[in-house]
């Protein structure tokens, strides 16, 4: 699975690396975040209207249908196997797919003789943004829960997304059986694009990173709270 991440590049940066057409305005300037929990609203990368655009998503998917957004705190992972069949995903995996792009990702291994459990900070060995396969979704079923919205009384639009994850590769099994589906470069353009929908071509693309793709080491246990933040988290031990 994948429960946090760290998000550093700069929005400028990522619309580089991504070869972006457009950045949204309000986040243009990014504080750099090392402690990426879910319900955060995070920065993705998506194609409308055959543009390339970086915009945010709500991390915790929540599908048209759904009754309220509570659904999302369950969603911030869609599994490979099933994502083109589960009532919540398939819709979204048809027309709405994304890229969020991350500088790195955390998993946990519980220590023996011991309650704590340490967690490794996994990324790339060149310091390159990873581009995890999601999913986004608009909800317009509810109103605004803020009492001070003008808005109250109108429908709201909030916009969600989820990671897909797959089977480990062997580097990553000596952690955690599931990782995020990172996608190659050359599969970026196939991925976002709407018009695919060919449902076997996609799924092809859904399989694990190569062993020499990623890289990880421990790091302090304060990432263990997603209430801390810094450059500390990721100093290796």
């Amino acid at each position: 699975m994948c429960g946090r991440f760290v998000s550093t590049s700069t929005s400028l940066s990522l619309a580089k690396f991504f070869d972006l057409d457009a950045v949204e305005e309000q986040i243009l300037e990014s504080a750099p975040r090392y402690n990426v929990a879910p319900t955060a609203v995070i920065r993705v990368v998506l194609e409308r209207e055959e543009s390339r655009l970086l915009t945010t998503c709500r991390w915790g998917l929540v599908p048209s249908w759904a009754k309220d957004e509570s659904i999302g705190v369950r969603m911030i992972n869609a599994r490979s196997e099933t994502v083109a069949t589960k009532p919540s995903f398939r819709s979204a995996f048809a027309k709405r797919r994304c890229i969020i792009p991350v500088d790195g990702f955390y998993e946990w291994v519980k220590l023996a003789d011991s309650k704590t459990k340490q967690p490794y900070f996994i990324h790339s060995p060149t310091s390159e943004p990873l581009a995890f396969a999601g999913l986004w979704e608009e909800w317009r079923g509810g109103k605004s829960s803020d009492p001070d919205s003008a808005d109250l009384q109108q429908d709201t639009v909030l916009r969600t997304c989820t990671i897909i994850t797959t089977q480990a590769n062997k580097k990553i099994a000596a952690l955690h059986d599931r990782m995020p589906v990172i996608l190659q470069r050359e599969d970026w353009g196939h991925w976002l694009s709407p018009q695919e929908t060919q449902v076997e071509a996609l799924q092809e693309l859904l399989v694990p990173a190569r062993d020499e793709d990623l890289e990880f080491f421990a790091v302090s246990t304060e990432v263990n709270s997603a209430r801390n933040q810094g450059a500390q988290l990721i100093t290796p031990l």
